[in-house]
């Protein structure tokens, strides 16, 4: 089975088809960098690691892009706040994102382009926009993107122009041709600290001090790190419109190309059935929930959902997910596991992973078989099979810790100590003495261990 995805843009499923065989360039918008991150946004990037992961397993070579927006009004108001500079937040806050994400088991990009060292890219796409009609520069300064000059804005979220509301960080303005326009370049204003002013006269695009607009940044940066058109584009369900119907229009605009083959997008997290968010302050940043949970726990938690499905958040789901965690360390736990050189995709557990995951990144369905891999292993104590337990948990980014650290104090399995046990219990049932026999079958049972008598003896699995 060949690797296919859900292309936002055709609203289908699709097989995957790189421009370049063997080679995807895949960008997707990343962290504005003015707060800690919270768990919604780990859901984000850990949805596109497992992307970027499972593509590297699949035999591609990924140049992956993650983007950092260093500049927008919060960042400037919150470094204004606090009394530092921009650069000293920013500098701060992707810090703390590294850390957070490194706890996650979250894989660097292959590239972290920070907006601020894109601004003459920024400028010259605007000024080549400028040049086809399709910006224009209002009386406050401002340079404004004409939208319906693109003809076919709303491709991506399906709607027509006139069924549009102007999203989130696109402000409506008495200056602008029409309230659907949005700003590419916004002028300076008095009272804004000198670190977020750019001299774009300077480059000679023809526009003022200023900086630029949000979405300026991911057309300038994603063009310059992979080229006009690239393999997949994704980010958040939030993103979809305004800002990556805008990136559209700015790239496609510019260079007559599409951006991306395809669109992917992830679901949110809610809590109460509201989206998770700063603006409704009903987040938990990664750092407070993983001063509970452990951080396999957390990452499990966020890929048995389905990418694209929305994620209800509560600490009864995170305990579901550590208590499912160790079903599956403890399988191996009882033995040494052996992991394969490589994986054989055509083993039949190895092809039912594989092709859960060729279904637009199915990992509910490849998470179960983890779970029947681990029933393998419970009955086999076959050192290969928890050895691909392991390996396959891995291209999940699970499964690659101490099984201890999975285990409850005094339910250890240790494999020895239980075949004395069951040779102790057959002694007691020859001699008779059935109460200490149940007793061993109940101790056993107390830490997890499940006795069943069977014509060919006595044998055990683990609790599951």
């Amino acid at each position: 089975m060949s690797l296919t995805l859900y292309n936002t843009l055709t609203r289908q499923s699709e097989r995957f088809e790189p421009l370049r065989p063997g080679e995807v360039g895949m960008y997707v918008c990343g962290m504005t960098v003015y707060d800690l991150c919270h768990i919604g946004h780990a859901r984000m990037m850990m949805a596109f690691d497992v992307v970027q992961r499972w593509l590297r397993a699949s035999g591609y070579r990924v140049r992956y892009v993650r983007n950092i927006t260093d500049i927008d009004d919060k960042i400037i108001q919150r470094a204004v706040a606090r009394g530092i500079t921009i650069r000293a937040l920013t500098d701060e806050m992707v810090a703390a994102m590294h850390t957070d994400t490194a706890r996650l088991g979250i894989e660097p990009p292959t590239l972290e382009p920070r907006a601020t060292d894109y601004v003459p890219q920024m400028l010259a796409l605007i000024g080549t926009l400028r040049d086809k009609g399709l910006a224009y520069q209002s009386d406050d300064g401002d340079v404004n993107f004409s939208v319906r000059k693109f003809a076919a804005y709303g491709q991506l979220s399906g709607k027509s122009l006139d069924e549009l509301r102007a999203g989130e960080r696109v402000a409506v303005q008495s200056d602008k041709h029409d309230p659907f326009d949005f700003v590419l370049w916004k002028a300076a204003k008095a009272g804004e600290p000198p670190d977020a002013i750019w001299d774009g006269a300077a480059a000679g695009h023809g526009v003022g001090p200023g900086r630029p607009g949000w979405h300026i940044e991911c057309s300038a940066m994603s063009c310059a790190t992979l080229g006009a058109t690239f393999d997949i584009h994704g980010g958040g369900a939030d993103l979809q419109f305004p800002h990556h119907e805008n990136e559209i229009a700015q790239s496609q605009g510019a260079s007559g190309q599409p951006p991306a083959r395809l669109w992917m997008h992830n679901g949110f997290v809610r809590v109460d059935n509201e989206k998770m968010s700063k603006s409704l302050g009903n987040f938990f940043t990664i750092r407070e929930v993983l001063d509970k949970f452990h951080p396999e726990t957390v990452r499990l938690f966020l890929v048995r959902t389905h990418y694209r499905s929305p994620l209800n958040y509560s600490d009864a789901h995170l305990n579901d997910a550590q208590a499912a965690l160790k079903r599956l360390y403890t399988a191996l736990a009882l033995v040494a596991p052996q992991p394969p050189e490589a994986i054989d995709w055509t083993a039949p557990y190895a092809a039912a992973f594989k092709a859960a995951m060729d279904n637009d990144i199915g990992t509910p369905e490849a998470i179960a078989v983890l779970f029947d891999l681990a029933g393998e292993v419970n009955r086999s104590r076959s050192a290969q099979a928890a050895g691909l337990l392991r390996a396959l948990g891995g291209v999940l980014g699970l499964l690659q810790g101490d099984p201890q650290d999975f285990m409850q104090s005094g339910a250890r399995v240790d494999a020895a100590h239980i075949t004395a046990q069951i040779a102790e219990r057959a002694q007691a049932k020859a001699r008779r003495d059935f109460a200490r026999a149940d007793a061993i079958r109940q101790a056993l049972l107390a830490d997890g261990i499940v006795l069943k008598d069977g014509g060919g003896g006595t044998t055990w699995e683990v609790l599951t």
